[in-house]
């Protein structure tokens, strides 16, 4: 699958547009986390358990958008973008979305 935050795909023309798809995920953070944060607020730095966990949360969101553009039969997905937001204290939302799309090869 092609995934792409351009609107085109170099070499293709888009044959038919297929619909938005996405794919989100919400993730809460662990107490143990949270006073590690917490730690690493008092001296700086980057804070690597969350890090890893807004990674995770982006693939798995990516992941879920990916699923339903194949269940459209799509070759790629253009305009591809992701969001966060705050779903309540302590948890964070992460969509993936774009436009599912059929390409046909240029000729020439």
């Amino acid at each position: 699958m092609i995934v792409t935050t351009a609107d085109h795909v170099p070499g293709y023309k888009v044959e038919k547009v297929l619909g938005i798809v996405c794919g989100n995920t919400v993730m809460a953070k662990h107490l143990g986390k949270d006073f590690a944060a917490l730690l690493k607020n008092l001296v700086g730095g980057e804070i690597k358990s969350y890090t890893e966990l807004l990674t995770e949360a982006r693939n798995v969101a990516m992941e879920r958008m990916i699923k339903e553009a194949e269940k459209l039969g799509a070759d790629a997905v253009i305009g591809f973008r992701f969001s966060s937001s705050t779903i309540t204290t302590g948890s964070s939302e992460i969509l993936a979305y774009g436009t599912a799309v059929k390409l046909k090869k240029e000729e020439g």
